[in-house]
């Protein structure tokens, strides 16, 4: 019984990690929220392991980017004569994509540790809710009537990609998104909903793959790992994978037709929802 309640709570995260990853609205705020009720006990170290299933199952949704993108990111195919061919145009991104890791990398081996400790609280996240959801709504306003100089995702040159990464290394800070710090810095610097939705999946398949992977490793390297730590595991992510590729395709969609204020309300929302809870109600 006990291990069926929490394959339900795996199950429910996985969720909630497949929908927030992608959409500009911080999966940090949501797990805060949901550790409260939802909290996992799985193995001889539940804690040290919900923090880690937390990063882990991210791997789920890193895998249904690849999936639904693959034909743009995997460099090499085939011509019209069955010949071997190497696509330019896909190495090109990924160097970009490489120069865009390059600040938020730095900037995580000088600080995560320290930003984890004092920073790592329910009223800085939710102060980070509302003041990048105030963002989007200021800078979508901005927008409204201003083309973008940089259309498709081909057209992003690498003094794009740089400063989008120095956008991302606001995202170390927890409640900012991942997605939400690259999207702003990207519309600010005038690229297109689209492209700059495009972008920041490529930057968060060797950002989340990596950081998830060595979560796991020094994990197992300090604890071992359980078979049913390990089953928990492979089902929250292939949770997280599966609603990626629903959330993924609709957030596409969406933003051809909509910009990304209703997020930044949401966010602004959620924000307030934290600092009330965490104020009143938690201990």
């Amino acid at each position: 019984m006990g291990n069926f309640i929490e394959l339900i709570k795996v199950f429910v995260i996985g969720i909630v990690e497949g929908i927030t990853e992608w959409l500009p609205i911080s999966s940090t705020g949501h797990m805060l929220l949901f550790d409260e009720f939802l909290k996992i006990n799985i193995g001889p170290n539940p804690d040290i392991f919900s923090r880690l299933f937390i990063d882990v199952i991210q791997l789920g949704a890193i895998l249904a980017v690849v999936f639904i993108f693959w034909h743009k990111m995997w460099p090499f195919g085939l011509d019209t004569n069955k010949k071997p061919v190497i696509k330019k145009d896909i190495f090109s991104m990924w160097f970009k994509v490489v120069v865009a890791c390059i600040p938020g990398a730095i900037a995580t081996i000088l600080c995560k540790d320290q930003i984890d400790k004092y920073l790592n609280t329910p009223f800085v996240i939710a102060a980070a809710l509302i003041v990048y959801g105030i963002a989007f709504i200021i800078i979508e306003d901005r927008n409204n009537k201003k083309i973008p100089s940089v259309k498709i995702l081909p057209e992003i040159t690498y003094k794009h990609a740089l400063l989008i990464g120095l956008f991302q290394v606001l995202s170390i800070i927890p409640g900012t998104s991942r997605s939400g710090s690259t999207i702003i810095g990207a519309l600010l610097i005038g690229v297109s909903r689209k492209a700059a939705a495009e972008f920041t999946f490529f930057l968060a398949v060797p950002v989340m793959f990596g950081l998830s992977a060595i979560e796991l490793l020094d994990y197992i390297l300090d604890f071992g790992i359980t078979v049913t730590e390990l089953f928990m595991l492979g089902f929250g992510m292939l949770v997280a994978f599966a609603v990626s590729l629903i959330v993924i395709k609709f957030l596409m969609n969406y933003i051809r037709k909509h910009d990304f204020k209703v997020f930044g309300w949401y966010r602004i929302i959620l924000g307030i929802i934290v600092i009330i809870y965490f104020s009143i109600f938690a201990k």
